[in-house]
């Protein structure tokens, strides 16, 4: 019988896996791409005091993330740590100090089949430098 031979077994072969890797991410890319994370976005807005007009950059973060299991219902399982987080200190100083009522978002996870929980809020000025220099290691 004749043995078989893959098509690394040719010294003078090209190597073009990684050119055939980045075209298939490119592809999966162009495909999902509204489905794929994306950086939050830094939106600029005008301040009026009496000292003058001024503009100022509000920063969306990522003040708490979680993951949860494969569940029927997930909202319903992710009320508890939802609340729980509200209710600590770091999550009152978030609602107090945010420009808006922070919002919570929930995705697939693909790693663990579940789903992955983030709660976002937006800070700017004294509140954006306090929040990253006070609690900059719990985000």
């Amino acid at each position: 019988m004749g043995k078989l031979k893959n098509h690394y077994s040719f010294p003078d072969a090209y190597d073009r896996t990684l050119q055939i890797n980045m075209a298939i991410a490119n592809r999966y890319y162009d495909l999902h791409k509204d489905q794929i994370y994306k950086p939050m976005p830094h939106k600029y807005v005008l301040v009026s005091t009496p000292e003058g007009d001024r503009v100022e950059e509000v920063k969306e973060l990522v003040v708490h993330s979680f993951s949860m299991g494969d569940v029927e219902d997930p909202d319903l399982y992710a009320a508890q740590p939802l609340s729980e987080w509200e209710n600590s200190e770091f999550g009152q100083w978030v609602m107090k100090n945010a420009c808006d009522v922070p919002t919570w978002h929930r995705m697939a996870d693909q790693i663990t089949y579940g789903y992955r929980y983030q709660i976002r809020a937006k800070f700017m000025g004294p509140a954006l430098t306090q929040m990253l220099l006070k609690y900059g290691n719990k985000i």
